[in-house]
């Protein structure tokens, strides 16, 4: 071979090892575990739990450890901006449902965030339902008893407590007072968890949340769950009927949970990632888990999540605006 034909040979074999080299750090970038999956709300919710059920499972998925990592405080929003500062690596990840996502950016100016323009939808996992429901100390066991409750002993004014401001169960305090001719104010807390604690311990008399943020608690004896949102009755409460059957109807747009990623991340990482969720979300013991919990299992893609979100913040923002709500 001439020293000419050698040369190229040469030079092609340095593209080819060049090439390998970038694809094998391309691949060690993309999944360098751990992945650190957020929570936007403090330990002991029903969010949280959800999140450490998936981590579990995901870890086998993905062969990394999955960490869940609790960034609480304004209804998700300090979670959310971590994620919008995050590396799009594939290796932080943020587990949040509607409020988050989809009504913070309609009642906030600048929440410092975007998530169209910020976040990419790995997999959406569940829907679930929005419940009202009063503490043990509250001798109600149905929505009629608690509003002749609280007729009597308040003369029709009651606090309910709500897991964030500017929430979907904050305007439902509203609606719900409208609906039943009562001075309703909601109170606002950092989360599921410490509503929780002041209905265990009578200190509110009801509460509005998530059914996970309620179901075991009702389970126990210790809360009663009243009603739920929607047109469908929920699995784990067949016995409690929906709002829609109590005659306020025009909330059966069901809220979400899903998976999301920084803008950025590629998309073989974000296939990678929603397979797993995909594969986790089918596990048998994973949807008997999350049922109880209230949840109602379906994995969804990242196109599905993306047109789920945008459907129901369309939806809210309607119901925002009719509400007379400014953003601040």
């Amino acid at each position: 071979m001439d020293q000419g034909g050698l040369k190229v040979r040469v030079r092609r074999l340095s593209r080819t090892l060049c090439a390998a080299s970038l694809l094998a750090v391309g691949l060690a970038h993309a999944q360098s575990g751990p992945v650190k999956l957020m929570v936007g709300f403090p330990p002991g919710g029903g969010t949280d739990a959800i999140a450490r059920i998936l981590a579990d499972k995901l870890k086998d998925q993905l062969g990394v450890s999955v960490v869940v990592d609790n960034k609480a405080g304004a209804g998700g929003q300090i979670a959310a901006q971590a994620l919008k500062a995050a590396a799009p690596d594939g290796n932080t990840l943020f587990l949040s449902h509607d409020h988050t996502i989809s009504i913070l950016p309609l009642v906030v100016k600048n929440p410092g965030y975007a998530p169209q323009k910020d976040f990419l939808p790995v997999a959406g996992f569940a829907t679930f339902a929005n419940a009202f429901a009063v503490s043990g100390g509250t001798p109600a066991s149905s929505m009629k008893q608690y509003v002749e409750f609280v007729q009597r002993q308040a003369a029709g004014q009651d606090t309910v407590g709500v897991p964030a401001p500017a929430s979907v169960p904050e305007f439902l305090v509203k609606v719900i007072g409208q609906k039943y001719k009562l001075d309703l104010q909601a109170a606002p807390y950092r989360g599921s968890a410490p509503m929780m604690a002041d209905m265990l311990g009578n200190q509110i008399h009801a509460g509005i949340g998530s059914v996970p943020d309620f179901i075991e608690n009702q389970k126990a004896g210790k809360i009663r769950v009243v009603a739920v949102l929607g047109g469908v009755r929920q699995a784990a409460l067949p016995d409690v009927p929906t709002f829609t059957e109590l005659g306020l109807a025009g909330f059966e747009d069901a809220p979400y949970y899903g998976i999301f990623a920084p803008k950025g991340t590629p998309q073989a990482t974000i296939d990678k990632l929603s397979g797993a969720v995909a594969t986790v979300t089918a596990l048998p013991a994973v949807q008997e888990r999350l049922t109880r919990m209230g949840l109602t299992v379906g994995y969804m893609t990242p196109a599905q999540l993306a047109s789920r979100e945008a459907s129901y913040s369309k939806t809210w923002a309607q119901i925002i605006q009719a509400s007379g709500f400014k953003a601040q």
